[in-house]
């Protein structure tokens, strides 16, 4: 077997290397831990908690910046720590409060049963006591629609435009996200994207498959810059070939008015 032979069989495309493979893991050792909310007990459920803002900090490789929010344990003589996402207005030394019969002020926490329409909240719960899936991102939000009082759910819009239907005991936090508007500054350089993605995982920069080799992509190759095949992929197609579009339903330019989440229902 020649040389060249035995290069095209050792070499991995990339997309095989993403999964079991230590060069792709999310680089966490300067990370201030997972952001949610407290973990849901009867104080919650039945009046609040108070816990104050000791501290709010920068977390590498994350836009918004978190909250460090002491409460006095309820069973034993300590203090628990959590780390929050921060609201906008949010600052040291101030008490927030978590539970039922909270009142309706930023930082706070509440199950949205006692939200009013129109209010807007965020790191919210997909489902009771998960402690925060929805709206988390720098600058994020979602409004409060409407509730069902018969079915018990309330209709949330998100970030994205698109609505949702949660149940009416899921918590949110009450106000925007902080760090909004960090992606109005362009990068300019890339000295700033590379120590941007340093500190979130090995995804930059990303070269084209059509500017590679055969051996290297399925695109790569040929004598002009070209795919040369469907860049429609099934998603069922093995990993190292699922490059592009993968398991398309259509294909081409957005023709025609755009329509957002709000405006389909």
């Amino acid at each position: 077997m020649c040389s060249e032979h035995v290069y095209m069989i050792l070499l991995r495309i990339t997309g095989t290397k993403e999964g079991k493979s230590p060069i792709f893991k999310a680089h966490i050792r300067t990370r201030k831990g997972a952001v949610k909310l407290r973990s849901i007990d009867y104080a919650e459920r039945r009046g609040y908690v108070r816990g104050v803002i000791k501290d709010i900090m920068h977390d590498p490789g994350r836009g918004a910046p978190v909250a460090k929010v002491q409460f006095l344990n309820a069973y034993r003589y300590k203090r628990d720590t959590e780390l929050m996402v921060a609201t906008e207005g949010m600052y040291t030394g101030q008490f927030i409060y978590c539970g039922k019969k909270a009142t309706l002020t930023i930082g706070n926490v509440l199950p949205l049963r006692g939200v009013p329409e129109g209010t807007i909240v965020c790191n919210v719960e997909a489902k009771v006591g998960d402690r925060g899936a929805f709206a988390r991102g720098s600058g994020c939000f979602a409004v409060v629609i409407s509730h069902d009082e018969d079915k018990g759910t309330t209709r949330l819009r998100l970030p994205s435009g698109g609505k949702k239907t949660v149940k009416s005991d899921v918590r949110a936090q009450i106000g925007v996200v902080a760090g909004g508007g960090r992606t109005d500054k362009p990068l300019l350089k890339a000295g700033r994207a590379y120590h941007k993605y340093a500190v979130k995982r090995n995804c930059w920069p990303k070269i084209r498959g059509v500017a590679k080799n055969p051996v290297e992509h399925p695109f790569g190759g040929g004598n002009h810059q070209h795919i040369g095949r469907p860049s429609t992929v099934s998603k069922a197609a093995p990993s190292g070939r699922k490059v592009g579009l993968i398991g398309a339903r259509r294909t081409g330019r957005l023709r025609g008015v755009k329509k957002l989440g709000q405006d389909r229902d």
